[in-house]
């Protein structure tokens, strides 16, 4: 009960702020580009009279590129935001929830920020690749819902943690689990070959499409293995206002080519991390695993800060925030968690 309290007294405090996520949504202009990529030729000339020949000669693939859907506000007062997930997800994951509610693309929308809500190249809209993969039919869902800290699945049922923010009716359960998308080009069901410099590579096409579109350089967003690619993209853009990352896969090691790309332009990061990692059930091998990444980030903060550049972690519960798992931006709270975003943007204006 303390808990909760402390949650519905911080939610209040976050909403007499500045920040105005119930206004309408007003949309000045929408619209698609990709971004990034290659093109690959084959030797030899096509042949008009013979466009069914099997080899491919003389021909093209515009291939590894992302796909990039934005909109923006009629009162752009704000940085415009590139949003990129993680393993397994596409821009979707923004833009709504299980449940039906508002997604955090709209929500900053409203609150003056233009977004650009990527597909990664390989995945969704952005699936044309230079690579094959392999399109798994493994029934692996419930190794996903325990690795991100949802809860125990007993019984054929979703059973969250105590106090959870994840929307659990049948519905929203099936409407989680058919957001996950494919990879065109990996062959592991772990996101093992994730080519984080090619995804970096488009992400910094879209930052500097977005800078050239709004005037104002973005801040990206990240979502776990997302994270990755995020750091990499300091490395090919220098319009990175700022980086978002919700529990990312890793964080930069000291000494790094990320790591000095990052401290050389003062990009301000923040890292966010739920519930369940401290008070993990210790059985789980997902406990361990979060507790390490979270304190990888911890580390990386003390020394980015020692450079003289700024990182901050924000691990929710400690903030009074409860109950959130790996996907905090679609949890029931997360227009609570979105504001304490705004307030850390405010912030290092």
């Amino acid at each position: 009960m303390k808990k909760q309290l402390f949650s519905f007294a911080l939610a209040a405090a976050l909403t007499i702020s500045a920040v105005s996520f119930a206004a309408p949504l007003q949309i000045a202009k929408q619209g698609l580009f990709s971004a990034g990529g290659i093109t690959i030729t084959s030797p030899g000339t096509f042949d008009p009279y013979n466009q069914w020949e099997a080899t491919g000669a003389g021909q093209t693939a515009h291939v590894d590129h992302a796909n990039v859907f934005y909109q923006l506000p009629q009162k752009q007062t704000k940085a415009p935001i590139v949003f990129l997930h993680g393993y397994g997800q596409s821009r979707m994951g923004w833009m709504t929830t299980p449940d039906g509610r508002e997604g955090w693309s709209d929500m900053f929308l409203k609150n003056g920020h233009g977004v650009f809500l990527v597909d990664e190249p390989r995945r969704g809209e952005a699936g044309a690749t230079s690579v094959s993969g392999d399109i798994s039919t493994k029934t692996l869902e419930q190794r996903w819902y325990t690795q991100f800290r949802i809860g125990k699945w007993e019984n054929g049922k979703s059973v969250p943690n105590p106090g959870s923010q994840f929307a659990n009716s049948d519905e929203a359960v099936d409407q989680f689990f058919r957001q996950m998308t494919p990879d065109t080009g990996m062959k592991s069901d772990m996101g093992a070959d994730f080519d984080g410099e090619m995804v970096a590579k488009a992400l910094a096409a879209t930052v500097d499409k977005a800078y050239a579109i709004t005037g104002k350089k973005p801040i990206v967003f990240t979502h776990s293995q997302g994270g990755r690619a995020g750091w990499l993209t300091a490395k090919y853009t220098k319009n990175i206002a700022a980086i978002v990352t919700i529990e990312p896969g890793n964080a930069p090691k000291t000494g790094s080519d990320e790591y000095i790309a990052l401290a050389e332009q003062h990009i301000p990061v923040a890292f966010y991390f739920g519930d369940y990692i401290h008070n993990g059930d210790p059985k789980l091998s997902a406990t361990k695993i979060w507790q390490s990444k979270l304190q990888e980030c911890a580390d990386f903060t003390a020394s980015y800060n020692k450079a003289g550049a700024n990182s901050v972690v924000f691990d929710l519960p400690k903030e009074g925030i409860y109950g959130n798992d790996h996907f905090m931006f679609q949890n029931l709270n997360n227009a609570v968690i979105a504001k304490h975003i705004e307030k850390w943007l405010q912030s290092v204006k």
